[in-house]
């Protein structure tokens, strides 16, 4: 079996995505994201479905409204944008992102949130060897996910959505929220390790001098991870211990 200790031996912290690599809560989004585009594109009468790739393809490691806008562009569907708060029943960019977020909400009001057990001993083992670690999210739920998950006590630092809006970062695939993350933690990107599941999120990794970015695969495929700049991937994070 291929030791993968090495990618992230000697490196001095580690820069976690939260869905998909610490909580199994990219389901949870995907199937929001399908619910509220299922019933969008009907109630609008669109001949094109939600399709099962449409999440990877447009919407996974995107800040929530770039989702929207991405993927009502594959279906050449131009709305206004509307106010940050609007109605999540008005049909606006803002409005469609903030009824994906009520829709998510209440999944995981409903489920609550276990962690996957490979990233928690992953984490312990990495703080017992004094890495700092931080979250660093396009999702705007990250704390609340965070306490669900009984994983808040761990990250002191967490850059998500709302810190990214409020900082005026732009969203994942550039590379800007991971490097602010590493800015808060004190420690240099050379010295930081970006861990992923998306697309967007390796490709943010891959885009600075960072230790190493890895891939986690949860869907997105080994191979378009490993493309898309990806140091290694493994299926689970106990497989780096």
């Amino acid at each position: 079996m291929t030791d993968h200790r090495n990618a992230w031996t000697g490196a001095k912290a580690l820069l976690f995505d939260l869905d998909g690599v610490l909580t199994p809560t990219a389901v949870v989004h995907e199937q929001a994201w399908k619910e509220l585009f299922d019933g969008y594109l009907t109630d609008a009468g669109h001949p094109q479905g939600y399709r099962e790739n449409d999440y990877f393809d447009h919407i996974d490691g995107k800040p929530r409204f770039d989702g929207v806008r991405d993927f009502l562009a594959s279906r050449a569907i131009a709305l206004p944008e509307g106010p940050v708060n609007d109605h999540p029943d008005h049909e606006t960019v803002q409005g469609l992102g903030n009824r994906k977020n009520a829709i998510f909400s209440g999944i995981v009001d409903s489920r609550g949130v276990e962690p996957y057990p490979g990233s928690v001993k992953f984490i312990n083992a990495a703080v017992e060897l004094g890495l700092k670690v931080a979250v660093v999210s396009s999702s705007r739920n990250a704390p609340a996910v965070l306490r669900a998950a009984g994983l808040d006590h761990h990250f002191e630092v967490v850059v998500d959505g709302q810190v990214a809006a409020a900082v005026g970062l732009p969203g994942k695939p550039d590379p800007a929220t991971y490097v602010y993350g590493a800015r808060l933690l004190g420690v240099p990107v050379e010295e930081c390790v970006v861990v992923e599941d998306a697309v967007s999120g390796v490709q943010a990794g891959a885009a600075a001098d960072f230790f190493a970015v890895i891939g986690v695969d949860r869907g997105a495929g080994r191979q378009t991870l490993l493309e898309a700049g990806a140091t290694l991937v493994v299926d689970d994070l106990s497989d780096l211990l």
